[in-house]
């Protein structure tokens, strides 16, 4: 049996959907670890960029249509090994609600100062550099 590098598996793409100067965070009903609370988030499908994946799943899971507004950055997530890429986006339809009952068991619209709660273990610099901007006044 061998184990997967991080190439070989399907990349995760994670939307940061900022409304209103508040973040979309949604619980999946199986936490990874310690990953219970995070951004909307799910594999990246063959002939998918890491864009539409982020689009796609945001409206998998909350019903909630978002437009991309640029790509953050990627890395392999320090907690699960798996490749990440982040995508900023903003609401063009909808109102997000818990679509997706077997991934999601809640979701919650984070301020700036609640995300620790939600993240303990702090953000991938660029999402809170990009969250700091888009949240603030």
């Amino acid at each position: 049996m061998t184990q997967q590098t991080a190439e070989e598996r399907p990349g995760i793409a994670a939307a940061i959907v900022v409304h209103e100067r508040r973040v979309l965070m949604v619980r999946r009903r199986v936490s990874e670890g310690q990953l219970s609370w995070q951004f909307p988030a799910g594999e990246i499908e063959p002939g998918e960029s890491a864009e539409e994946a982020a689009v796609r799943e945001t409206k998998e899971e909350t019903g909630l249509g978002v437009a991309v507004v640029r790509l953050l950055g990627e890395r392999v997530h320090p907690k699960t090994g798996r490749l990440m890429s982040y995508t900023a986006c903003e609401v063009v339809s909808g109102t997000a609600e818990v679509i997706d009952t077997e991934e999601l068991d809640e979701l919650a619209w984070a301020a700036l100062p609640e995300i620790p709660e939600y993240v303990p273990y702090g953000l991938f610099e660029p999402v809170q550099d990009y969250l700091d901007a888009a949240l603030e006044g």
